[in-house]
């Protein structure tokens, strides 16, 4: 729903950058893999993460979720970069470069084209294509972490999965983590949740679905590569859309599979408020530095 709220196609990074200091942004423009135009926000801290001996270069990629464009996101992004910025100098890599990349899907904000699985599927591939060419040098450790909400969680997954099975070459940045907030198994298992009586037709169309999502099929791709990322459920207590029930499935499905998993309930958080609390912010910002720390302690 890129159209909602009226105007959200025309928002304006400017109109945001009061609210987002010390970070800056600015905006990009990538093609798909098929040619459609995206836009891309880009955030970091300035004079911040002079590279230390480990070489280390954090980027974090963002998946937003349904409606609204990605302007309205980038005061509660620059909130979390700036948290995991405030733990990492104290920590025990002080001098890890940090970047924030955010990725506006098509038909979305000013990219072109209309919105599809099948498309924005394209769209994450591109985006991770375009973060290789752009951060990996000679000397930098590059490791990528991905964070998706909502439907972005399912956006996140999918593309790690794709991702990860096509990694040819040693060059090619690695997934260290993947941040699922508020996210949902899949798009069949919210039919039935959302509409558990047997007399309505919905949990029936299923086969008709255009779009899936199904982060709990690529979460068992996932496990399956010989060094799968660390993974981080970030559920709200009083998500009035997805139901407890579904980060309950992908939980244990990872625990199942022996991926390494971490999970916390925002308390009093709906569906969209998990990370404009703090708590959710510290989650994120906790996770971010204790994956890119384990990096650094595997590389000495």
């Amino acid at each position: 729903m890129p159209y909602i709220p009226p105007f959200s196609r025309s928002e304006k990074v400017d109109d945001y950058i009061s609210m987002c200091k010390p970070v800056i942004w600015e905006s990009v423009r990538i093609r798909s893999l098929d040619g459609t135009k995206l836009a891309l926000c880009i955030g970091h801290i300035p004079k911040h993460g002079a590279i230390d001996d480990t070489g280390q270069h954090i980027v974090i990629c963002y998946f937003q979720g349904n409606a609204s464009s990605l302007p309205p996101r980038l005061p509660m992004l620059s909130s979390v970069l700036k948290l995991i910025t405030d733990r990492q100098k104290t920590g025990t890599y002080p001098k890890i470069r940090y970047t924030m990349v955010a990725l506006s899907y098509r038909g979305y904000w000013t990219s072109s084209g209309r919105a599809s699985q099948t498309g924005i599927e394209l769209d994450a591939q591109a985006l991770l294509e375009w973060v290789n060419d752009r951060y990996t040098s000679y000397g930098t450790n590059l490791q990528v972490i991905l964070w998706g909400q909502s439907i972005g969680a399912g956006v996140a997954s999918t593309a790690a999965a794709a991702y990860m099975r096509q990694i040819t070459d040693s060059q090619q940045p690695p997934i260290a983590g993947i941040i699922l907030e508020t996210p949902f198994s899949n798009i069949r298992s919210m039919l039935s949740a959302i509409y558990p009586q047997k007399w309505l037709p919905y949990g029936y169309l299923w086969p008709f679905l255009w779009n899936h999502w199904d982060s709990e099929r690529a979460l068992q791709r996932i496990a399956q590569d010989e060094k799968p990322p660390r993974i981080s459920l970030l559920s709200a207590e009083k998500d009035e859309i997805v139901p407890a029930s579904e980060a309950n499935k992908l939980e244990s499905l990872c625990r199942s599979k022996g991926l390494d998993v971490i999970r916390q309930d925002i308390a009093g958080a709906l569906h969209t408020a998990a990370t404009l609390r703090r708590a959710g912010q510290d989650s994120v910002a906790t996770f971010v530095v204790e994956t890119a720390d384990s990096i650094c302690s595997q590389d000495r």
